[in-house]
């Protein structure tokens, strides 16, 4: 696997909404592991927010107010959520083509495989 050398996407915003970028290659230094912490805080608060939106939509006494704070939420939670997964996919190591292919080409998986 060769090393993945990018800009890693930090998980919060600049104060006009423009994407934080990290360029180290220290994945322990501190803003790291301060990324590494606001991730994992951010996929908690999705969690827990998807837990009581099962809650929220079941409750026939939910009224608009309520849902229409869900739906914000949720929606901060999800934008949260695509930016770990982004920025986590592309620190994914690229894997050199010989251990992509093999002498017949590609690896390919039977779609039983998928369930």
């Amino acid at each position: 696997m060769t090393p993945h050398n990018e800009l890693r996407l930090l998980p919060w915003s600049s104060p006009d909404g423009k994407p934080c970028f990290l360029s180290t290659d220290d994945t322990g230094g501190p803003l790291s592991r301060l990324a590494d912490t606001t991730e994992a805080t951010q996929l908690d608060v999705g969690q827990e927010l998807l837990e009581h939106a099962m809650e929220v939509i079941t409750d026939s006494k939910s009224d608009r107010a309520e849902l229409r704070l869900l739906a914000k939420d949720l929606t901060e939670a999800l934008r949260d959520t695509l930016r770990v997964a982004v920025s986590r996919g592309h620190r994914l190591p690229t894997p050199d083509r010989s251990t992509r292919e093999g002498p017949d080409g590609p690896s390919r998986l039977p779609a039983a495989a998928f369930g």
